[in-house]
């Protein structure tokens, strides 16, 4: 399914330019297909130009924690249709170490993967840590839950470990705190995450490389609102949404974005909401405005034997797929329905061979892929608004929440 625009037919929204005298790193956004003015829908059409190439948006990020996305090679990654991948900051300077990975010629050349490459802040790890952290107004003491070692990050610090990884685009350092934490928590914790975005865009010198900043706030809509604000007053290359796919309710969690995205209206910076995976809460963030997901969500499902389809899910460790023939996903082009039964699957989950990963972490990538390739289709021929409930059905009824549920 193609991407382009109509040969000779322009683009009619913005590109993003530097509100500063920052110098510009390698990257460029163009919205295609703004939002239309009826209000119907604030989903947009856009193309995200990096160093290692081209992301059309929206699109989703598929998350290789430690430089691989487990089970599968990179090979693998553009049988599903990926163009950009999520690597970790805290797990990568842990180990095998970001010097290390610079002493070899940078991220991608050490994992193997020519396409872009997003590193988060390393913020999420630090702080999700409890008892193993403390957090104070210059960063974060932690205790590596490999060793017990002690480490410190900061602002100054996160940058320079994705500097070294050599990512296609950084993210500023921020202290994200669960949506439901009391507000005085929340609060502190927003205040925090603006001084340390100044910082980061102040330590960034690579000019190769992307920066993104992080807008928190919780689900207080005067602290979100405030915190869009501030971090769009700021010359950072786009805008993470962060503080959200927590513990919040979908209703919660769309309240949130309905606060931050219109304050972004005439912002053409790309918007990224960070940790959303399931087909249906990637669909209510695009209808809201959002153009970039990641999430370990659909490989992790996959290593326990659920199957996304069109309308839901099956989970291949029921006694019902035993003796079934029939692919997982009739006319679906990933490695898993090309060559195999329901039934082998079936035999390799209860076996617990290796293979059974590797299948099941290609088909639901290529699921997850294809229905962002759907929607970007509704998106250029101006239809998605109508193609809303067809999309809703095909997403199925499946929430984050009720996915890490069935994943525990």
């Amino acid at each position: 399914m193609s991407d382009s625009l109509p040969d000779g037919e322009p683009a009619d929204g913005p590109v993003a330019t530097a509100t500063d005298g920052r110098r510009r790193a390698s990257v460029r956004f163009e919205v295609l297909r703004p939002s239309p003015a009826d209000g119907s829908t604030r989903a947009r059409l856009g193309r995200l130009e990096l160093t290692h190439g081209i992301v059309e948006t929206p699109q989703f990020m598929p998350v290789g924690t430690n430089a691989t996305v487990k089970a599968l090679d990179p090979d693998d990654l553009v049988g599903t249709g990926a163009t950009i991948i999520l690597a970790n900051t805290y797990h990568l300077y842990l180990r095998p170490g970001h010097e290390r990975i610079a002493r070899l010629g940078g991220l991608h050349r050490f994992m193997g993967w020519d396409r872009p490459i997003l590193t988060d802040s390393g913020g999420f790890q630090v702080v999700s840590l409890g008892d193993l952290r403390v957090v104070d107004d210059d960063g974060v003491t932690f205790r590596s839950h490999l060793d017990g070692s002690l480490h410190r990050f900061t602002a100054e610090h996160a940058i320079a470990v994705q500097e070294a990884l050599g990512s296609d685009v950084a993210v500023a350092f921020d202290q994200p705190v669960a949506p439901s934490s009391p507000r005085e928590v929340v609060a502190g914790a927003t205040e925090r995450t603006h001084r340390w975005a100044e910082r980061s865009l102040a330590a960034h010198r690579r000019a190769d490389q992307a920066l993104f900043g992080i807008v928190q706030g919780g689900l207080e809509p005067d602290l979100r609102a405030g915190s869009t604000e501030f971090i769009a007053s700021l010359p950072f290359d786009g805008i993470c949404l962060g503080g959200l796919a927590g513990d919040e309710t979908p209703a919660q969690r769309e309240a949130t974005l309905d606060v931050a995205v219109p304050i972004l209206a005439h912002d053409p910076r790309p918007r990224y909401l960070m940790g959303l995976g399931s087909p249906t809460d990637l669909l209510e963030a695009v209808h809201r405005g959002v153009d970039l997901f990641d999430s370990v969500m659909p490989s992790r499902v996959a290593r326990n034997g659920q199957f996304w389809v069109p309308g839901g899910r099956i989970n291949i460790r029921n006694s019902r797929y035993l003796d079934d023939p029939a692919p997982i996903q009739d006319g679906c082009p990933c490695l898993a329905c090309r060559r195999f039964s329901r039934a082998y699957l079936a035999h390799l989950f209860r076996a617990q061979e290796l293979l059974a990963y590797r299948l099941a972490t290609c088909h639901n990538l290529t699921f997850t892929l294809d229905f962002m390739a759907r929607i970007r289709a509704a998106l250029r021929s101006g239809t998605f608004p109508a193609s809303l409930p067809a999309l809703r059905e095909r997403a199925g009824r499946m929430r984050g929440s009720e996915a890490s549920v069935q994943s525990a």
